[in-house]
């Protein structure tokens, strides 16, 4: 997160707040939280303040984790070390250069794992889309039936991007070497089977959809929060609007891009997956612009982050610096946040009307 530093100092607000200041939940109680991260069930008798409380923490711990694997900042297991594990490297560097300040900007230029003509021609062709998108945008806008069209499409595939352990989108070779053995944690978890599921089954006629004019962060969750749990409301919008807004005008070695419309579709990518759909976004967009291995890194990243690997890291947008996938990975978390906290936030305003 350094490598972003409005961001982080966004976020240090935000997690210090939670952990540390006035709130409705005793300081044991939020740390218990943050690190069982899996906690289904509470006092029957919390008050509305200490659940949204234990929500927020819980949402925020949860995005983090896809942070921290999708970074790479999480040990592999290797046979050859003592102790069975090892950091991972991203493109040869080891990801304690970020902390030593060592040159990781260009390290995917250097790699060896992907040829360079390839990948600068994969830079040019998503260039090449984005500017075809921008003029389509001015000579003509979708009807509300046919982005109704799109986000169904959309939404129906995300369910087919990665099922269980295995990911469709890539020969079963190319990863089976690199799934992440998990360490031993199963004496602190209750039930070893629980995590995320897909919102709906496969093969499902009608997947329900939240609509997020229905239910928005901006006019309800962020008001409900800030009535219940006092200025925490202000600091998460804070670090949305942040992430969202963020840019540097770079992609790769070009500058003076503007990547809004690729943020937008990272973001609201997320969202599709669980099943959230903006009715002024043309989710034509998110198919033209995520190809199937960003799209696979994402759906791994954001359900089910103790899966990912380097090389899934490694197999998209391969000419792009470390410090932008880290801005992707930005993106991923909060998106991921702010899709947990619409749902329980929506919940819990059912409850209270």
């Amino acid at each position: 997160m350094g490598l972003h530093t409005q961001y982080l100092e966004s976020f240090l607000r935000s997690q210090f707040y939670m952990l540390r200041m006035d709130g409705p939940l005793p300081l044991p109680y939020r740390h218990y939280i943050a690190i069982m991260k899996l906690v289904k069930t509470g006092e029957n008798n919390w008050s509305l303040p200490e659940l949204v409380h234990a929500v927020v923490l819980l949402a925020h711990y949860h995005a983090l984790a896809s942070f921290v694997f999708g970074s790479g900042i999480n040990p592999e297991r290797d046979p050859e070390i003592a102790n069975g594990f090892r950091l991972i490297s991203v493109n040869s560097f080891c990801v304690c250069d970020l902390a030593n300040d060592n040159n990781i900007e260009n390290a995917s230029l250097t790699s060896n794992n992907f040829g360079i003509v390839d990948s600068l021609s994969e830079l040019e062709a998503l260039m090449e889309r984005m500017k075809r998108l921008q003029e389509e945008r001015v000579d003509e806008e979708a009807s509300q039936e046919e982005m109704t069209t799109r986000f169904e499409k959309e939404k129906k595939e995300s369910l087919f991007v990665v099922s269980g352990d295995t990911f469709h989108s890539f020969p079963h070779s190319d990863f089976e070497d690199d799934m992440i053995i998990t360490s031993d944690v199963s004496r602190y978890i209750e039930d070893p089977g629980f995590g995320y599921e897909d919102f709906a089954r496969r093969g499902e006629e009608h997947l329900p959809t939240f609509r997020a004019q229905d239910y928005t962060w901006e006019n309800h969750g962020f008001s409900l929060v800030n009535r219940l749990y006092s200025d925490i409301g202000h600091l998460l919008d804070e670090k949305f609007r942040m992430v969202y807004n963020l840019t540097y005008n770079t992609m790769a070695t070009h500058e003076d891009v503007d990547t809004t419309m690729l943020r937008r579709a990272l973001f609201n990518y997320v969202h599709c997956m669980f099943g959230i759909r903006y009715d002024d976004y043309d989710y034509g967009e998110v198919n033209q612009l995520l190809e199937r291995s960003l799209k696979v890194y994402i759906k791994t990243v954001t359900c089910y982050p103790e899966r990912t690997t380097k090389r899934m890291y490694d197999s998209y947008w391969r000419q792009f610096k470390h410090s932008e996938k880290v801005h992707v990975n930005l993106l991923l978390m909060e998106a991921r946040m702010q899709a947990e906290l619409l749902y329980a936030l929506r919940a819990i305003t059912r409850h209270l009307t």
